[in-house]
């Protein structure tokens, strides 16, 4: 507990010092346009509201706006969490928070380091006193960027092309001010925000943030609401994020916000997509592993109807039931 109030105290002391006239600029200045504006909903009956992207992959067509974001309200000040996929986006998503309040952005929360989340972030480091908060394991990305997994610069060189103009040579990685290993809460305007590690699961630093007393939970990347996540990547553990699922049902949130797909009151139901999704990949490869049945062989052989008709499913199935092959394939010479 005392390293828990060190860090928030910290984080305060880091906000009331960064200066002020970074509130002053208030102009879009090198953000292209959005030809498709956010659409930012609200909680019902809660000063917490959310912007819901694309489900597909991040492209020309959603100009790369992919991921769901949100922030809280309070008397004392806004918390945000996540910040979207390009400058033009976290630009966008500032604004609408200035539309509502003239408290200041005190706390930015980031569910991990992967590009469609952490884009944004560069509008709210140069427009706001805002105190980026990360778990540690964000440093692999933002610090070590020939070895980490989504490798960092090699992402923005491909997203400055797959992405252009609204990511382009002026778009810029922006490290967290805070990080912290498992757990770290915040109190603000008469609300906790429990920042809790779920990872490594989607990927190393994965967190989730709930808002209490609401019952209201950011959940990130390990809940996709309707949308086949992505999974095709070293960093990814589903035995670890199984574990996270089963952790997020226990703290059984009245609404639930996930990195991919829909909000829903109805959360239990939007968890278990999620899980049901691995446990259906898993077991078509555990069973593939356990035969020694080659990877296409057994992908061919699986009945994958289910999920066919979701968003992203083109472009991440194939990839993910690879890299779950690969997963239970390797626990085997772990024994």
């Amino acid at each position: 507990m005392k390293n828990l109030l060190r860090v928030t105290t910290l984080a305060t002391l880091a906000w009331a010092m960064l200066p002020a006239a970074l509130l002053a600029q208030d102009k879009a200045q090198d953000y292209a346009p959005l030809d498709r504006p956010i659409t930012v909903d609200q909680v019902p009956g809660k000063d917490i509201f959310y912007s819901i992207g694309s489900p597909g992959i991040p492209g020309k067509a959603n100009e790369g706006n992919t991921s769901n974001a949100g922030y809280v309200v309070t008397p004392d000040g806004v918390v945000v969490f996540d910040a979207l996929g390009t400058p033009s986006l976290g630009w966008a998503l500032l604004q609408d928070i200035r539309k509502r309040t003239d408290k200041d952005i005190r706390y930015m929360v980031v569910s991990h380091y992967h590009a469609d989340h952490i884009y944004g972030l560069q509008a709210f480091r140069d427009h706001s006193r805002a105190v980026i908060i990360a778990q540690d394991n964000s440093a692999d990305y933002t610090e070590n960027r020939e070895t980490s997994d989504e490798r960092a610069d090699e992402r923005l060189d491909q997203r400055r092309g797959a992405l252009a103009p609204w990511v382009d040579e002026h778009t810029r990685i922006v490290p967290p001010d805070i990080i912290f290993d498992d757990r770290l809460t915040i109190s603000l305007g008469g609300k906790h925000f429990s920042l809790i590690f779920a990872g490594p699961a989607h990927s190393k630093s994965d967190i989730m943030m709930m808002v209490e007393p609401d019952g209201v939970l950011f959940a990130g990347d390990i809940v996709q609401n309707g949308r086949i996540p992505f999974m095709n990547s070293d960093d990814v553990s589903t035995v670890h994020w199984l574990k996270a699922l089963d952790d997020v049902r226990t703290l059984n949130p009245k609404y639930i916000i996930p990195g991919h797909g829909k909000p829903s009151s109805a959360a239990q139901e939007a968890i278990a997509f999620t899980r049901d999704y691995i446990l259906y990949v898993r077991k078509a490869m555990s069973d593939a592993v356990a035969n020694w049945v080659d990877f296409d062989t057994a992908y061919d052989a699986t009945d994958w109807s289910k999920y066919k008709g979701y968003p992203a499913f083109e472009s991440n199935n194939r990839g993910n039931a690879y890299r779950i092959f690969l997963e239970l394939e390797g626990s085997q010479f772990k024994k």
